[in-house]
């Protein structure tokens, strides 16, 4: 992404309702899915670092690192954070194998042209029985200028992303859409009714469309949370394991 994405990132994503929504969703999943204790977390593309603040803030156990493939997120990341950042590709992570006991992105893999490559580096760095986490937009009928302005290389279906988990040798433990209830304005603003000059959609609305969207995204939380797939949305959420080593 360009310098400015990255700056509008770390002024709205601690405020914006899809990062709060987003973030939720990715931490209930890690905290479901990995046994209590300690444990060693990955934020895989973590941009200027608005999830690993909420997480190390909640969960205190977990020693929570990110890496990204861009200096200036790396440095907001740090500056925002605290935390260890390192500058890598997801697509040849700088880690040893097993490393890690999760691993989690959001909204990352369609940067870039190999997502399956992204899913084998994960697979390759989390332990055997870990977490695997991917968010992504869905639905390449969806393009817009919104993905013109944050240099995205594809979107993705349900069925797609998870061929791509199964093809890593990751085992699917929850595959879902999200952000149904306002999939209908997202496609009035991005297909019908697109802005005069187009930029990304990263910027915090007003404070009662904020909130109206936030108690959408609540909705759907509480749905999904008790383990029930979303039919569509303009995102798609999947969570995974590597399967144990068999003795």
């Amino acid at each position: 992404m360009q310098a400015d994405e990255y700056r509008k990132l770390a002024e709205t994503e601690d405020r914006m309702w899809y990062f709060r929504a987003l973030h939720r969703r990715r931490a209930h999943w890690l905290a479901r899915l990995l046994p209590p204790g300690s444990a060693r977390v990955l934020d895989a593309g973590c941009g200027t670092g608005g999830f690993i603040k909420g997480l190390r803030t909640t969960y205190a156990a977990w020693q929570v690192t990110g890496v990204d493939v861009s200096p200036m997120a790396c440095s907001l990341a740090r500056e925002r954070t605290g935390a260890e950042i390192t500058e890598g590709s997801i697509t040849a992570l700088p880690f040893a194998d097993g490393t890690f006991d999760a691993i989690t992105t959001g909204d990352v893999l369609y940067h870039v042209e190999d997502a399956g490559a992204a899913l084998r580096e994960f697979a390759r760095c989390v332990k055997p029985g870990g977490v695997v986490l991917v968010n992504e937009p869905a639905y390449r009928w969806l393009w817009s200028y919104h993905d013109e302005a944050v240099e995205s290389k594809q979107r993705f279906t349900r069925p797609e992303l998870v061929a791509l988990f199964r093809a890593a040798g990751l085992e699917v433990r929850f595959a879902s859409y999200a952000n149904l209830l306002v999939l209908p304005l997202v496609v009035l603003r991005r297909k019908l009714f697109p802005p005069s000059r187009p930029t990304s959609d990263v910027l915090v609305y007003p404070a009662p469309i904020e909130s109206g969207l936030s108690a959408m995204a609540w909705w759907e939380h509480a749905w999904t949370s008790r383990g029930w797939p979303l039919p569509a949305g303009s995102s798609v959420f999947v969570a995974g394991v590597k399967a144990a080593v068999r003795k």
